[in-house]
């Protein structure tokens, strides 16, 4: 499990040290690499990693799982199940939480961007005439990346644990080989020389936490991927391999950069031997395409979440593994991903660019995450009091420190992913809120079921042999498909089952709990069918399991399902402005049909359309 941990884990933070340091030491900071500068700032790294990665991250985040998974939309269903249902305060937790799932989302197209693009940049340090190779080979390896997610991760990630320890054992390596050659770098694990950088630089001495924040990326990987590994397997991998391989790494640029500050173009690649820098040119490629596929992954699963949560559209949905549920692939998300990570290489050009821009994203879900946490923990009291709050105060100072640090270079372009996170925001807000007023105009014009039924059996029309299942968000509403097929058809089936599909706000949701049936009429039944954010519904299996259960027995064969699939018309008044209500319409059109989401086979579907205005 520590293998496979690092492998998918641990890849994004792993392969930071490719450009932390040389943009601590970029032109617009206007540091000189002289003793106390190369110490504090190395003195800033260690303790970043100390503080926000193995205090806030792994001792204290990990331990607010939701029932095992974690991530900051498993976080912020667990901090609303602590609040009153329906409160200002849960609508302000779920506000925050989309919006860090947003940058989450912007931080999937960096990452790929500057890691990949970081790497490659070696090939120009071993030979400069390659330079103009780099943003080629670039955007080669990227497409190459995105086109092979279709295969899924589950062969491939056999492989990716060995490669990134070995990675590790190479950062540790080159550190100790540079190390060696000035170990008075060492006095950097004290403090002091961090609080001495800020005293010796004053309040200008903020600005570099920019570029120390980027020795912290990939610490959400940590929580987010939980549920895949444990926690255990995490806390024991960084500790004992990848905390120090890092520490060592960064350590040993610093040494570089005391014996030779000219290596601040590249102290990375510069701190080499020149035998091994084309192999390590070519790990280093290997372990920032594992460490994009991480984030690659982790947006396929943050993207289902929001699905089921109802902040996206349904899509269609693969799943790549037998073996592990949480391996999906996402054809629209993959190919959206992989044409804004190429025009975010293209747009911005090298890695230096990049690292201006990559911050803002990261930061910002580092504090929203800190924010709900403490909305979550307070109630669960998993730490002590007297602990616990000294801690959140540190966790929430330390990130709005990076934060600020990074929206300094606003117009430099961390403009990038904040736009990003606002576009994706948009689009969740707007599905979210537009379903809610699709329920809303529905409910309002619906005929009561209780009033309906009897009607209906004083007159009752003609029956036909088999099941109908009609699929309805509104329990105690009569659905439109229902009344449609009577309009039309002038006929009911001998059993008729009105369904509803409820999502939970936990990740997977107990056998013996999956499905609700009861009678409501003469040969009417109100059957509920429950799954967790991190389960793909299948209908048609949970109805065939209700004869366990002593319900009524589901012949697929005999089984058909109605559905509504309503036309939205936007209106000037209501709710949404125009436009939202346009938006809200046109990613409704767009939406995977409900034979793919809840795996309903196709011949056996009915769908009836009516429009919609809201």
């Amino acid at each position: 499990m520590m293998l496979g941990a690092i492998g998918v884990v641990f890849g994004d933070i792993g392969t930071s040290p490719l450009y932390t340091i040389k943009e601590a030491f970029a032109p617009h900071y206007g540091l000189v690499p002289d003793h106390a500068t190369v110490l504090g700032i190395l003195s800033l790294v260690f303790w970043s990693l100390l503080i926000v990665i193995t205090v806030k991250y792994v001792a204290v985040i990990m331990r607010a799982d939701n029932d095992g998974e974690g991530g900051i939309m498993a976080l912020t269903a667990l901090a609303q199940r602590t609040l009153p249902p329906a409160s200002k305060g849960a609508y302000l937790v779920g506000i925050l939480g989309v919006f860090g799932a947003a940058l989450f989302f912007g931080d999937g197209v960096l990452t790929p961007a500057i890691s990949v693009l970081s790497a490659v940049e070696g090939l120009q340090v071993a030979t400069p005439a390659l330079q103009s190779w780099v943003l080629p080979i670039t955007i080669a390896v990227l497409v190459v990346l995105f086109a092979t997610q279709r295969f899924g991760t589950d062969r491939v990630g056999k492989a990716f644990g060995p490669v990134i320890v070995a990675w590790f054992l190479a950062l540790a390596a080159i550190g100790v080989h540079n190390i060696a050659g000035n170990a008075d770098v060492l006095q950097a694990l004290n403090p002091w020389w961090g609080l001495r950088f800020f005293l010796d630089h004053g309040w200008h001495g903020v600005f570099i936490l920019g570029a120390v924040v980027l020795a912290v990326t990939g610490g959400e990987a940590l929580y987010a991927d939980m549920g895949h590994f444990g926690r255990r397997p995490i806390q024991y991998a960084w500790n004992f391999i990848v905390l120090p391989s890092l520490t060592l790494n960064y350590l040993g640029q610093g040494a570089l950069l005391l014996a030779d500050p000219r290596a601040v173009a590249n102290p990375f690649y510069l701190g080499v031997p020149g035998w091994a820098l084309y192999p390590m040119v070519g790990l280093a490629t290997a372990a920032t395409v594992i460490a994009s596929q991480a984030v690659i992954s982790g947006a396929y699963s943050a993207t289902r979440q929001a699905i089921q949560l109802g902040y996206l559209p349904r899509m269609g949905i693969r799943h790549t593994s037998r073996e592990t549920i949480g391996q999906v692939y996402i054809p629209s998300i993959n190919w959206l991903l992989m044409l804004a990570v190429i025009a975010t290489v293209v747009g911005f050009g090298s890695s230096t660019a990049l690292a201006t821009a990559y911050g803002v994203s990261v930061t910002g879900t580092m504090l929203i995450t800190s924010v709900i946490l403490i909305v979550a923990m307070r109630a669960r009291g998993a730490l002590p009091a007297w602990l616990f709050w000294p801690l959140a105060a540190l966790f929430v100072l330390v990130d709005v420190a990076f934060l600020a640090a990074n929206l300094v270079k606003f117009l430099d372009g961390a403009w990038f992913p904040i736009a990003l996170g606002v576009v994706v925001f948009t689009l969740l807000r707007t599905w979210g809120r537009g379903r809610r007023l699709l329920q809303e105009e529905i409910r309002k014009d619906g005929i009561r079921l209780d009033s309906f039924l009897p009607g209906l059996l004083l007159a009752p029309p003609a029956r036909v042999p088999g099941t109908a299942v009609f699929l309805t968000a509104q329990p105690g509403i009569v659905p439109k498909a229902l009344l449609h097929n009577l309009k039309h058809n002038k006929v009911l089936h001998e059993r008729n089952v009105l369904l509803t599909v409820e999502t939970k706000a936990v990740p997977h949701v107990p056998a013996d709990e999956r499905l609700a049936l009861e009678t409501i009429g003469d040969d009417f039944y109100r059957a509920t069918v429950r799954y967790g954010f991190m389960e793909t519904p299948d209908v048609p299996l949970a109805l065939m399991r209700s004869a366990d259960h002593g319900g009524l027995c589901f012949d697929p064969m005999e089984t058909t399902y109605f559905a509504s699939r309503e036309s939205i018309v936007a209106r000037p008044r209501g709710g949404m402005p125009l436009w939202r209500d346009r938006l809200f319409a046109y990613l409704h059109r767009n939406a995977a049909p409900a034979t793919d989401f809840f795996r309903i086979p196709g011949t056996r579907l009915v769908e009836l359309g009516a429009p919609v205005e809201i």
